[in-house]
């Protein structure tokens, strides 16, 4: 396989950073190429959180002498002792001219040591390579990494008119099944979900992933009064999916005693001056206990919230070709009175699931909304 530039380099290496998805966390999807007179000879990727890195895979796989070639990775190579041995001491044994660095890695116990240790080798490196798909692939592990909290997606399915149930409370199915496929493979990337009490109270749901192959995510209610149902269905088969139950100091003693005889972990919160589960002090808690990415699917209460609070990195809406009139709205008051104030988001993907449309994005810089707000 013929390629021309560094950058046509490093996009194949992206592709099979991705093959890696749902499986790496909490490390980082990394890719590998490496490349002699402009063939690869050598290509890998990081398959599973244990196993070996993608530079290692793609060495073992090398059809040539890796010495004098040039070896393109999406991730500055890790220069510690792990569960695997160094990357980048694995490189300088086997000598490349050079290395080409998508970005440098976050992680405090590299950060910058993978790149001194191959230039003090006498390997050549270029960092900055496809820098920002580099690391918008792996957004919630630099998220993670330089702040210690999880990456928040927010996902929600809701009606052309912006409700998510009817007055009743009526709410299945908004979305087609095509979209309900879609919040299953969600699920299944992320390492924990989260919804308020009032939708385990409706709904009594399983937050499994059923529709898709994956694996099941940490199932974490925010309760502060722990007022769940010890007979709820999250509270069932923790051999197959943990649950976590947030709360706060007004949790009754005698109920947390129950629930925990029963095997479900209880994390005490403190509460926000709503006397409600602070949401940033669970998701500060929630990465102190290595959970890198959490999907936040509702209900209404914690969507508000959430938004309020701007803790939202990542929001995937599906809209249903439905209108309801009064019901209940996907979004509460936000405070916001005027268009400036309006949280900005920025679309990545626009598409199609069924009948639904399906639209995901970043929240953007306030201070680039307030610009762009200026813009006729």
């Amino acid at each position: 396989m013929r390629m021309d530039s560094d950058e046509s380099y490093m996009r194949r290496a992206l592709s099979l950073a991705r093959r890696g998805a749902c499986r790496v966390t909490p490390n980082p999807m990394v890719g590998a190429v490496i490349v002699r007179g402009g063939r690869i000879i050598g290509e890998g990727y990081h398959r599973c959180c244990g196993e070996e890195h993608a530079e290692i895979n793609a060495l073992r796989k090398a059809s040539e002498f890796v010495e004098g070639s040039t070896v393109y990775v999406t991730l500055e190579p890790c220069s510690h002792h792990g569960r695997t041995p160094p990357c980048a001491e694995a490189l300088i044994d086997k000598r490349p001219a050079r290395v080409v660095i998508g970005t440098p890695d976050p992680n405090p116990l590299v950060a910058g040591a993978g790149i001194a240790a191959l230039e003090k080798a006498g390997i050549r490196t270029t960092v900055g390579v496809l820098e920002s798909q580099c690391r918008v692939l792996n957004e919630r592990f630099f998220k993670y990494m330089e702040t210690g909290r999880p990456f928040i997606t927010l996902k929600f399915a809701q009606t052309m008119d912006g409700r998510i149930a009817t007055c009743t409370g009526h709410s299945r199915w908004i979305s087609s099944p095509p979209a309900l496929t879609l919040a299953h493979r969600l699920r299944s990337t992320h390492d924990a979900i989260l919804v308020g009490i009032g939708t385990v109270l409706k709904d009594d749901p399983e937050l499994t992933v059923r529709r898709v192959k994956g694996r099941n995510p940490l199932r974490v209610v925010v309760d502060a009064g722990l007022r769940i149902p010890l007979g709820a269905k999250l509270l069932r088969n923790q051999e197959e999916a943990r649950t976590v139950l947030a709360v706060t100091a007004r949790a009754p003693q005698k109920k947390i005693q129950q629930v925990l005889r029963s095997g479900i972990d209880i994390l005490h919160v403190p509460e926000d001056v709503q006397s409600r589960v602070d949401l940033a002090e669970l998701f500060l808690l929630l990465g102190r206990k290595g959970i890198t990415s959490v999907l936040v699917e509702g209900g209404a209460g914690v969507i508000t919230s959430v938004l309020q609070e701007r803790l939202a990195d990542r929001i995937v809406v599906v809209v249903a070709p439905k209108i309801l009139g009064n019901g209940i709205e996907a979004v509460g008051d936000l405070n916001i009175r005027n268009m400036e104030e309006a949280i900005g988001l920025t679309w990545r993907k626009v598409f199609r699931r069924g009948e639904d449309m399906i639209f995901d994005g970043v929240l953007r810089d306030p201070k680039a909304s307030a610009v762009d707000a200026g813009a006729t």
